[in-house]
């Protein structure tokens, strides 16, 4: 299966499992991708930011899209490929795609400054990676530090048939889902699935605005996907009620630096995973830091009986 403008739903981006020592934990990564097939995501991503990705050797990262591809059967898994130089994207991409990815995503390099620099780099990269594979151009200036205009976005998308959706991280970004929604509608933009993420801190308005889903990490994806739902058949009420009761534990998950323990933490809570380690580097929870999600996930259990550990 292979990624195209149509893609929707919800594609949450899978951490990676570790044990205390460092090493990956197959068994709880298997659990994982079960877990996401289980609850019906529509696709997944891995190797991405939250993934810990440039802490993996590259046969790790292999075996663990391996798994994704295995659980999710037959929907779209998504890799990231974003790399310091062409070379090593282009292997990336290629062994990707022969085991059995839909499509890949790429980052701009924190380097780039001007729209000619921008649209150029994702020209090039295209060139390195191959026309056939899918791309997701990732739209992420809180990370990257660069800026992606409207206008620039739709360049790529104009200049490069092969790419099929942008991953829609600024912030705000709302203005932007907008502007590029209205110029589908005009016809000065071919069609592109637009896949918000931002931990879904945003996801109940950017639903509004037009996007397709949601393709971000949280601790309970299954929010993600009933507010995705409720926004496509109408039911606004009930997505901002649940997108609420949510928001609380959302936003304490968007503290820069470790915002990937508390998602472990809570998903190690949920049995989800084994541990909420991390390879190193990478910061940890304090005692009071668990203490505070535990309350919060206490007050979301009135709400939402998912969060009743």
């Amino acid at each position: 299966m292979l990624l195209d403008p149509t893609a929707s739903g919800v594609y949450p981006i899978a951490p990676t499992p570790f044990h205390a020592d460092g090493t990956i934990d197959w068994q709880s990564a298997e659990m994982l991708f079960a877990f996401y097939a289980g609850i019906g995501a529509d696709g997944v991503t891995v190797l991405g930011i939250m993934g810990e990705a440039p802490k993996l050797e590259p046969d790790e990262a292999l075996r663990l899209l391996k798994i994704a591809v295995k659980h999710m059967a037959g929907k779209p898994v998504i890799v990231g490929a974003s790399a310091p130089g062409f070379a090593a994207m282009r292997s990336l991409s290629r062994e990707a795609m022969e085991a059995g990815a839909a499509g890949v995503m790429i980052a701009p390099p924190n380097t780039l400054r001007t729209d000619d620099q921008i649209a150029g780099y994702y020209v090039q990269a295209i060139e390195a990676i191959g026309a056939d594979i899918p791309v997701v151009v990732q739209d992420y200036p809180l990370i990257t530090n660069v800026q992606m205009t409207p206008g620039v976005i739709r360049r790529i998308v104009t200049e490069n048939p092969s790419v099929v959706m942008l991953k829609a991280e600024d912030w705000p970004g709302l203005e932007k889902i907008s502007l590029l929604r209205k110029w589908q509608a005009e016809g000065t933009l071919r069609p592109l699935s637009i896949m918000v993420a931002n931990g879904g801190l945003f996801l109940d308005f950017e639903m509004e605005r037009g996007a397709d889903g949601s393709n971000t990490g949280y601790a309970f994806p299954e929010m993600l996907i009933d507010v995705v739902q409720f926004s496509k058949a109408g039911q606004r009420d009930a997505a901002h009620d649940l997108f609420d009761a949510h928001l609380p534990l959302l936003r304490y998950e968007q503290q820069p630096g470790v915002g990937l323990a508390v998602r472990k933490y809570v998903m190690m809570r949920r049995g989800i995973l084994a541990s909420d380690a991390q390879r190193k580097p990478g910061a940890g929870l304090s005692a009071q830091g668990k203490a505070e999600v535990d309350y919060l996930l206490s007050r979301l259990a009135r709400t939402d009986r998912r969060a009743k550990l």
